[in-house]
């Protein structure tokens, strides 16, 4: 789910992954280059946030939140291809990255999270809007919508997302046990033992990771230097780990909530993905307008992974969306 942080731990598992030809993914990064764009500050509950703004298409804007919680938003640079048709915009959530890291604990709550969002929609004018939302940033999307019903929102993109903490869990513990026997044992001993801050326990989560957040190498994206996430967040919200869930979204869910977002909406998500297709494709079916698309040899990290694939397949939709709502 909260792919920023645990990428960040990655060290050598993404190293040992499958290669691929990678030749698009060096392409597309600088792509933000050749367009015109704009940064700066916005006041959100708690702080000010940092946002970036690239391109001024004709088309609908499309606002970007990141993973996490506590994750960063600069590998939405791999976005800047749309940006000829429309503006495309992140922001660093609060506590992370470029924006403000106030230390007070408190503010890591989902609501105040969802009340950001408006901030920033309210900020930059977005009065219209198509949203995307990668990983946790898929929640967030998704309790925007259900908790807040706001106006203007004309499409929805789940990438990769959390949508229930109970069944992210289920399927995490699925994936587990397709892992090497000998790697599920030194999980398993060192959770009990509590030493998972263990090099040995380190190791075996990164094959997991490996597996499941990011298969294939990705191309470096130099508006990232420096940029970091916050593990303070990470922890408090979601956990020690992708596949552990100890914090404030434990019990956290919407899954029987999904039919009541009408907007259209599109789930998009890797081949190998943690967010796993078949469980995306039961929320998508209770859903009226939604649909799925899965990104092959991808994980997680498929929008880095594989970066043409995906930045095709949201040019797709959201251009079928504004053929049939112009």
């Amino acid at each position: 789910m909260l792919a920023a942080a645990a990428l960040a731990a990655m060290g050598t598992a993404a190293a040992c992954s499958p290669k691929a030809d990678s030749a698009a993914d060096t392409l597309l990064p600088a792509a933000a280059d050749t367009f015109p764009s704009q940064e700066g500050m916005i006041d959100v509950p708690g702080g000010k946030v940092w946002y970036r703004k690239i391109g001024n298409g004709p088309g609908v804007p499309l606002l970007a939140m990141h993973g996490g919680p506590g994750g960063t938003s600069c590998r939405f640079e791999v976005l800047a291809p749309l940006a000829n048709e429309r503006p495309v915009i992140f922001y660093d959530q609060l506590g992370s990255g470029r924006s403000e890291h106030p230390t007070d604990t408190s503010l890591w709550n989902f609501p105040r999270f969802v009340q950001e969002v408006d901030a920033v929609r309210r900020a930059l004018k977005l009065d219209t809007v198509h949203l995307l939302g990668h990983s946790w940033g898929g929640a967030l999307a998704a309790e925007y919508l259900i908790a807040t019903k706001p106006t203007g929102v004309r499409s929805v993109i789940f990438s990769s997302p959390l949508i229930s903490t109970p069944r992210w869990i289920a399927d995490a513990d699925s994936l587990r046990e397709q892992l090497p026997e000998a790697i599920q044992q030194v999980l398993d001993e060192h959770e009990q033992a509590g030493t998972i801050n263990s090099p040995a326990y380190q190791a075996a989560t990164d094959s997991f990771y490996a597996r499941h957040v990011q298969r294939l190498p990705t191309a470096p994206i130099a508006r990232c230097a420096g940029v970091t996430s916050n593990d303070t967040i990470y922890r408090q919200m979601w956990g020690p780990t992708e596949f552990r869930s100890d914090g404030s979204l434990k019990s956290w869910t919407r899954s029987a909530q999904m039919r009541e977002i009408t907007a259209p909406s599109l789930f998009i998500a890797g081949e190998f993905d943690e967010a796993r297709p078949t469980t995306l494709e039961e929320f998508r079916a209770t859903m009226r307008d939604a649909r799925l698309v899965v990104i092959p040899g991808g994980a997680h990290a498929a929008m880095r992974e594989k970066p043409a694939e995906y930045v095709a397949a949201v040019r797709a939709f959201l251009a079928d969306v504004e053929r049939r709502q112009p």
